[in-house]
């Protein structure tokens, strides 16, 4: 289970910092700057675990490695929470409407708990509908990832 595990969070976590870079690419959309992940991680140590502009914030030694790993880590505990929810049989025969489901639900980690950490309101309040949908995009992504690492999974 645990390579089943790995391999889907690494996999749709790459696929979805693919979908990234081709939405900046084809639509000039910024992707989430990872470096004001590891900001917000490196600050936690000093208690702070909130920020009025975490792009203001001051940086932190290795924030761009550290927001990255934490990036491919929290895919990896979505890959495992999602297959402890749908269990092992998915694995048999992958479908997509769960993982779709599942990464639905996921956007609610960047809503309730990054974006206002990071100073931009509860769910995105400061640019509400913009950053939702975007969030919402990008988690799909991610969903349409594990569907697809699921039935390369078959395979191996």
């Amino acid at each position: 289970m645990a390579v089943e595990i790995i391999m889907l969070g690494i996999g749709a976590t790459l696929l979805m910092d693919l979908w990234a870079l081709a939405r900046k690419r084809w639509f000039g959309v910024a992707a989430l700057d990872y470096a004001w992940v590891g900001r917000w991680l490196g600050h936690m140590r000093h208690g702070q675990f909130r920020h009025a502009a975490i792009g203001e914030a001051p940086t932190v030694r290795g924030e761009h490695a550290l927001g990255w790993i934490f990036h491919y880590l929290t895919g990896l505990l979505f890959a495992a929470l999602f297959l402890a929810w749908v269990g092992d049989a998915w694995l048999q025969r992958p479908t997509l409407a769960p993982a779709l489901a599942f990464a639905a639900l996921s956007v609610a980690a960047p809503l309730l708990l990054m974006q206002p950490a990071f100073g931009m309101g509860m769910a995105a309040s400061r640019q509400p509908w913009r950053v939702r949908v975007r969030a919402l995009l990008t988690h799909l992504v991610f969903g349409l990832g594990l569907y697809l690492m699921g039935l390369l999974a078959q395979w191996l």
